[in-house]
């Protein structure tokens, strides 16, 4: 599931962890404004950052971590064909509540290895999910492969709390995503208090990982 995005101080609970965390968290995940984007002015400002990172033709779009389905939503409203994964079937009964009606498919399993047999996508979406797998360079492989020629990564991460922060600096992502891409677009959040529903003081970001025809045909060979 998306990671819990913590107040100062705090970590995030580990999407990595088993999905007895997800469903225990699943009823009152949506209270923080930027899961559940309850607050209009909160979820405005996450569709106004997805119309940017998403093709502006409909396009497929797999969720990784997708929990209860929001950022899936405004995906789908925007006219993209979503597939969502979430280890939590707690969370996943949320997320189809919110989608009934959208074409979107929603598939229990591990972000980190998605049960999507040999579909690929337009874009694989991923928000505070990659810093706390056990093997992120192979995560970041593994989603890359599934990526139709052209295809992007769109990494939504962060470095959280200030005395003692945990997640993934800007600055290490980008050096891991880079082999993979023909250009890495990073995407300071921090400032933009409308997307957290409050100032914030730590380090939150988006990477955007582009790739060409031809590194994601040799993507595919590995």
């Amino acid at each position: 599931m998306s990671a819990h995005t913590p107040a100062d101080g705090a970590g995030p609970a580990l999407p990595g962890a088993a999905a007895a965390y997800g469903d225990a968290a699943a009823a009152t995940f949506d209270d923080d404004p930027d899961h559940g984007l309850r607050d209009p002015a909160v979820r405005a400002a996450w569709a106004a950052r997805l119309r940017g990172w998403l093709p502006p033709e409909p396009s497929t779009v797999l969720d990784l971590g997708c929990g209860t389905g929001s950022l899936a939503l405004l995906a789908a409203e925007r006219g993209h064909r979503v597939t969502g994964v979430d280890r939590s079937p707690a969370m996943l009964a949320r997320a189809r509540a919110k989608l009934a009606g959208w074409p979107a498919v929603l598939l229990v399993g591990d972000a980190a290895q998605p049960p999507v047999g040999e579909r690929r996508f337009d874009v694989v979406l991923v928000r505070h999910v990659l810093w706390a797998l056990p093997d992120p360079v192979a995560a970041l492989r593994h989603w890359a492969g599934l990526l139709a020629p052209g295809g992007r990564l769109v990494l939504v991460e962060g470095r959280w709390g200030e005395s003692a922060p945990v997640g993934l600096p800007a600055a290490e992502l980008t050096a891991l995503a880079a082999p993979l891409a023909s250009r890495v677009e990073l995407v300071p959040l921090s400032g933009e208090p409308a997307l957290w529903g409050r100032e914030v003081f730590d380090e939150r970001y988006a990477v955007l990982v582009h790739t060409d025809r031809g590194a994601a045909g040799r993507r595919g060979e590995d």
